[in-house]
């Protein structure tokens, strides 16, 4: 559904990745999903441009995460995550369930 509303697969992936996690970097998200990050580029820039997202630099990465500043941004995240709570159980522990920072030391596993 969502790729008829936004255009494409790769659109559906970004907005569900930064629905869930927050913020996230092209190369990041293209790993993720396994697809090209020039893909994943584009709709990040497509995103920005439209006023969905913003991006900060860390060192040589570039990092998105959501507009504050957009009137509609708590109304597409509230879509958002009523898609992301619909998706099969595999998919959500493939793509939306990844570990993103390192286990405390001493941790057990």
């Amino acid at each position: 559904m969502l790729e008829a509303i936004f255009g494409s697969k790769s659109a559906r992936q970004v907005l569900l990745y930064l629905q869930n996690y927050g913020d996230g970097y092209g190369r990041e998200i293209a790993r993720t999903f396994g697809v090209a990050p020039l893909q994943v580029q584009n709709q990040l820039k497509k995103l920005e441009e439209a006023g969905w997202l913003v991006s900060r630099t860390a060192g040589r990465t570039r990092i998105f995460t959501w507009n504050p500043n957009n009137p509609s941004l708590q109304s597409l995240r509230a879509f958002l995550q009523t898609e992301l709570d619909a998706l099969p159980r595999q998919e959500i522990q493939a793509y939306y369930r990844q570990r993103r920072r390192p286990r405390k030391s001493g941790k057990p596993l």
